[in-house]
């Protein structure tokens, strides 16, 4: 039974049951009713709902229009509801979100009406996808400036400050306070963690300070061009470690498109100026242990309702990669960043120490932004995103620290860098199932 609050709307939806056909509706007497600027469309959706068997036609949406004379444009599409009063469509009760002023003109065409609600509903869509494209592409703008800078300023560090330890140490510390403030300003929800949960990131953030840590020293060591020349190698020690661990095996594809990495990288480092056996097995290794962590992953961090995200994870991440460095830089290579040292070296500790900051305030925002583009587009688009990001900084460097560059290995560096984006492509064709022949 309806309530006494609904009885009036009751009324006016029973009188618009059966309109005129072919005159508009005649006047209705007024009835005591809430005011109508307060009378929202909840309440109106819920009024209809609550009387089963009714069907609302456009011109009885006219007509109700009149009787209640609603501050807003409504557009009541043709919808019947079923015995238990709920709607049988995913239209039902359709409200123009803009709302219009007391007194408003109203169109006495219900169709011209609708029309332009539908108009301005195509319109609101449109915009909402510029602006969601107007947002990705900002974030791999941010994704790669963040990137670039990190290289430059973490090379000018570990170039005057050889103990690549302490400043991936650093890194990480800073890398930490930005979590905490985030956390405790509630721009992004701190996470509840159990100790199962604690211990299986365990492995992963210790993978994620060896491929950190290991990066630096190449950098240390090498031309920044020829250290993401290496990186390029990533699909290679994916593929294998996929297949040995998780029995994932790819398709002829995948397998083609390692040939060129390979054979880029081997030619690039045949003629790098720079070249260096600790710089090239440090980013070798750098390969091994991120693509270990995105296996280490797959296979520990099942997902479940409660399961961390992205972006909860890294920072998690983060913060254990901090406690797991600081006893290995204390006992390897102690106290190095400090006032005192940094003179007694001849640096100059104000550039020194802003320069790290940079590179560390950079090396965190390039992830976490990194992450922030993994949530809204697949892992393929993902990666052919990184393959550009890569191309970038190599030409950048080549630019800002003037990188001699032969042509072999130029071309060396192309075909590497073709080979993984045909990789990126190669990962999208799905294995196809094999017919059986009768």
């Amino acid at each position: 039974m309806a309530s006494p609050a609904s009885a009036p709307a009751m009324q006016t939806l029973l009188a618009c049951r059966d309109p005129p056909a072919l005159s508009p509706p005649s006047p209705i007497k007024p009835i005591a009713t809430p005011r109508p600027s307060l009378l929202s469309g909840t309440s109106c959706r819920a009024l209809t709902a609550s009387l089963p068997g009714i069907s609302v036609s456009r011109h009885c949406g006219d007509h109700l229009r009149q009787c209640v004379r609603l501050p807003q444009r409504l557009s009541l599409r043709a919808v019947s509801f079923d015995p238990r009063g709920s709607p049988r469509g995913a239209a039902g009760v359709a409200w123009s979100s803009a709302a219009a002023s007391d007194g408003a003109t109203e169109s006495s065409s219900p169709a011209v009406a609708e029309g332009h609600v539908e108009e301005e509903g195509r319109m609101g869509s449109g915009n909402m996808a510029l602006l969601g494209t107007l947002q990705l592409g900002s974030l791999f703008g941010l994704w790669y400036l963040f990137n670039i800078y990190f290289n430059i300023y973490n090379k000018q560090v570990l170039k005057v400050f050889q103990f690549p330890i302490t400043v991936t140490l650093f890194q990480f510390a800073i890398g930490s306070v930005i979590v905490l403030l985030m956390w405790t300003s509630r721009i992004y929800k701190m996470p509840y963690l159990t100790k199962s949960q604690l211990l299986a990131i365990l492995p992963l953030a210790g993978v994620h300070t060896l491929g950190n840590l290991f990066t630096n020293m190449s950098l240390g060591k090498v031309a920044v061009s020829f250290t993401h020349t290496i990186k390029a190698m990533e699909p290679f020690f994916s593929v294998i470690l996929s297949a040995i661990f998780l029995q994932e095996y790819p398709t002829i594809w995948v397998v083609l498109s390692l040939f060129p990495i390979v054979g880029g990288v081997a030619l690039a480092s045949l003629t790098e100026a720079s070249f260096n056996w600790v710089g090239f097995l440090s980013a070798m290794a750098s390969n091994l242990t991120f693509q270990s962590r995105n296996v280490l992953s797959k296979k520990l961090m099942v997902k479940k309702e409660g399961s961390l995200d992205n972006i909860s994870l890294f920072s998690v991440i983060t913060l254990m990669s901090l406690v797991l460095l600081t006893p290995v830089a204390l006992i390897f290579e102690g106290v190095k960043f400090t006032p005192a040292y940094l003179e007694s070296a001849g640096l100059d500790m104000k550039v020194v120490a802003l320069r790290a900051l940079l590179a560390a305030v950079c090396f965190h925002s390039y992830q976490q932004v990194s992450y922030m583009i993994l949530q809204r587009v697949t892992p393929v688009t993902h990666s052919v995103g990184n393959c550009v990001k890569r191309v970038v900084v190599i030409v950048t460097s080549v630019l800002v620290f003037k990188t001699p560059v032969s042509t072999i290995n130029a071309l060396g560096t192309g075909i590497a860098l073709a080979g993984v984006f045909a990789y990126s492509r190669g990962k999208q064709m799905k294995k196809k199932p094999i017919e059986k022949v009768i």
